[in-house]
């Protein structure tokens, strides 16, 4: 079968779908909703990158080191004294990714029911710090006003406004002389809607109190954050990583409910493997914190690689997303590539997203089973290039030649549904295609 031909059946079974699924009003609201905070996204993550310089000084000597290490351990230096202040702009814009969506969401939903999309905006903001951010003693919670928060932000958005819309379809608003100037309808109008918002949203929010000791964006994570005894083998493993990718598709920060399990496994047997290499023994314990590095290149999903493939889209949107993310995405930051694509709430590109964790891990199994490349024994930095991550952990070139290939490998699987998807863009955009190829 060429490729032609596959291409050609995949759009057939996949383009009626993603058509469907994209005109759907609510996921439509979500996907402009999350384009609305994209630049939140993508400044926040550059400063994010910032204030993690790729450098572990544990293994460089300063007194032996070349200028260019020394600057890599200046900038560490300076980077660990002054996190808190270089990490402000990644906490008040990519950190409050939650309650911005809540009123982009919110806001758009409104525009295509043509309510007053701003005060929607506003109604779904108060609901959501509310629910997520409560004040105690003068101070309010900042768990969930980032990513971990989004699933709550993207229930409320559309909750409140159909909240709202309720009410409006029934005529359930003060009717006032021309005279009134229209600020002062509005502001009467939204009352009875915030009222009922109130009621029915912060309601179920402390009848889950009640009945579970936490509010809803605590108790969701605590449904949903699975046992540790399970992740220790390839196969729990894999279902583990694959859980919280189908969470990502749903909008979930899947990373933030599994992150918890796969590192404290992985930072456990990376301390086995570094007793062992310091015994002088070979490292052999095989589901180390760099199987949760190959899990992630790229982001979630492994999405590098379709980073890679829309830099050079016709796409004029895929195109842009892609310039934006390469450069987060080398470091492990996609949520760009997540919520631009945008692949949460994407039939076309959940597909790849699912499956390339699932081949690039099990593959980085096999291949420190057979001595391939070396497991990791080192903890590596956080956010630096995966190129340095898969060094830092092994000291062995031959992990970073392996991660490459992962790479190459996801351009590969992501190559024919990203086709199938730049072909529904440009049909949007009105530039002619004739074929997905």
């Amino acid at each position: 079968m060429n490729s032609n031909t596959l291409l050609e059946k995949l759009d057939r079974f996949l383009s009626p779908i993603g058509a469907k699924v994209g005109n759907q009003i609510h996921l439509k609201s979500i996907s402009n909703g999350m384009m609305m905070t994209l630049p939140l996204i993508v400044v926040g993550s550059l400063f994010l990158i910032i204030a993690n310089p790729p450098v572990n000084p544990d293994l460089v000597n300063p007194e032996t080191a070349n200028i260019f290490m020394k600057f890599m351990l200046s900038w560490k230096e300076f980077a660990v004294n002054n996190y808190q202040t270089l990490t402000t702009p990644y906490n008040m814009t990519m950190g409050m990714i939650g309650m911005m969506s809540a009123f982009a969401i919110a806001y758009c939903l409104a525009s295509e029911y043509k309510m007053k999309a701003a005060i929607s905006g506003l109604i779904s903001t108060s609901m959501f710090l509310m629910i997520c951010a409560p004040s105690v003693d003068g101070a309010i919670a900042t768990n969930f006003l980032g990513a971990d928060g989004l699933f709550i932000a993207i229930i409320i958005g559309l909750l409140s406004v159909e909240i709202t819309r309720f009410i409006e379809s029934r005529g359930w608003q003060f009717k006032f002389p021309d005279t009134v100037p229209p600020a002062v309808t509005a502001f009467v109008n939204s009352l009875l809607p915030l009222f009922l918002n109130i009621i029915v949203l912060y309601g179920i929010n402390i009848l889950i109190m009640i009945s579970m000791g936490v509010g809803i964006p605590e108790a969701i994570t605590k449904i949903l954050t699975p046992a540790l005894s399970i992740v220790d083998n390839i196969w729990g493993y894999l279902a583990v990583i694959t859980f919280g990718n189908i969470l990502w598709l749903l909008g979930v920060n899947g990373t933030s409910i599994i992150f918890p399990i796969v590192f404290t496994l992985g930072v456990q047997n990376t301390g086995i493997n570094a007793d062992l290499v310091a015994q002088g023994q070979d490292p052999s314990v095989i589901m180390n914190l760099q199987m949760f590095r190959f899990a992630i290149l790229g982001g979630a999903g492994n999405t590098l690689g379709l980073t890679l493939l829309m830099m050079k889209s016709k796409s004029t949107h895929l195109k842009s997303l892609g310039r934006l993310g390469i450069v987060p995405g080398i470091c492990g930051i996609n949520e760009p590539i997540i919520f631009g694509g945008p692949i949460v709430f994407n039939p076309i590109l959940a597909i790849p997203f699912i499956v390339t964790p699932i081949v690039t891990v099990a593959l980085a199994y096999l291949a420190q089973i057979i001595g391939l490349i070396t497991p990791g024994y080192l903890v590596d930095p956080s956010f630096t290039p995966f190129f340095a991550q898969a060094y830092f952990s092994s000291m062995d070139w031959r992990n970073v030649v392996f991660a490459f290939g992962l790479v190459l490998l996801s351009v590969v699987i992501y190559y024919p549904f990203f086709k199938v998807y730049e072909k529904n863009m440009l049909d949007q955009e009105g530039v002619c295609s004739d074929s997905v190829a």
